[in-house]
């Protein structure tokens, strides 16, 4: 595989991008308001959010983001979630990985971080 994925990030409340690419919702709990079949959506990786400790402590203010970040990518790590993901994406076959996100803060959130985390995976996975 090659040192770069196309990976894009999408609020899916605002998502107007249909089906394009292998698309995951990337969110521990379902997002409100979202019926399963108004979604369009390959999977729900919940293992691949934070786990529900953290997301409190960043939602209820005790975390800064760069303390979230931190911590989630350490989690990442631990849990080896996104390597597992980058497979299940290698496996699809398709060109794009779409990282759903139902949070409104649209530039401090675990989507990032995790595609953040996951581009950095992928090249390290083509240096090996």
């Amino acid at each position: 595989m090659g040192e770069h994925i196309d990976i894009e990030v999408h609020r899916l409340y605002d998502d107007r991008h249909g089906k394009t690419g292998f698309r995951v919702l990337v969110d521990r709990l379902w997002p409100r308001g979202v019926r399963k079949d108004d979604l369009a959506f390959d999977e729900w990786d919940k293992d691949a959010a934070p786990s529900d400790e953290l997301r409190k402590r960043f939602h209820s203010g005790a975390l800064s983001f760069a303390e979230f970040r931190e911590a989630y990518r350490a989690e990442l790590e631990e849990s080896g979630a996104g390597e597992a993901l980058l497979q299940r994406f290698r496996n699809s076959r398709k060109h794009s990985l779409v990282l759903l996100y139902g949070a409104k803060d649209e530039t401090h959130n675990h989507a990032r971080v995790l595609a953040e985390h996951l581009q950095e995976q992928e090249q390290s996975h083509g240096r090996q």
